[in-house]
């Protein structure tokens, strides 16, 4: 088993971190493949650290196999700002060896220190094995439903 450590992301790591999120994106999730301009500018707003954050999880010898992506925003109800985890992807050779564990630690651990008040994530209904994660890591399933939408400008879109 590598040990792998965890930190945030920097410049130096967007070629691994952009092959990382094309397997999370592409390989894992079976969605299109994003423009190439639009994935680095995602990866570029995180670097910046002011709508997000992403943290990576880094071998000894420095191969990176996995990250996690928390994004900021607000909760009305509770008046105040919460973390969103929108991403924690570990490649499947690491999977089950703690580098999950600790990227999850490193966005809850970011979460109090930055004073939100909730740590909130997602996942698929059929991804057993990260429910089954996440319900090891202390969480609570939620009762509300998720919907989405793609916007349109209604103009012949």
């Amino acid at each position: 088993m590598a040990q792998v450590m965890i930190r945030e992301a920097v410049i130096s790591d967007i070629p691994q971190l952009k092959n990382l999120m094309l397997a999370y994106i592409v390989d894992f999730y079976q969605y299109r493949q994003p423009e190439d301009e639009k994935l680095n500018a995602l990866i570029h707003v995180l670097l910046e650290q002011k709508d997000g954050i992403q943290f990576v999880a880094e071998t000894e010898d420095g191969t990176l196999v996995g990250f996690a992506t928390l994004y900021f925003s607000y909760s009305t109800l509770r008046a105040a700002k919460i973390a969103v985890m929108n991403d924690l992807f570990v490649i499947e050779s690491e999977r089950g060896q703690g580098a999950a564990a600790k990227l999850f630690a490193a966005c809850k651990g970011y979460a109090a220190r930055h004073h939100y008040a909730k740590l909130t994530w997602e996942t698929a209904p059929d991804n057993l094995r990260a429910r089954a994660f996440y319900d090891k890591m202390g969480g609570d399933q939620g009762h509300w439903l998720t919907y989405s939408v793609i916007p349109t400008s209604g103009m012949g879109d």
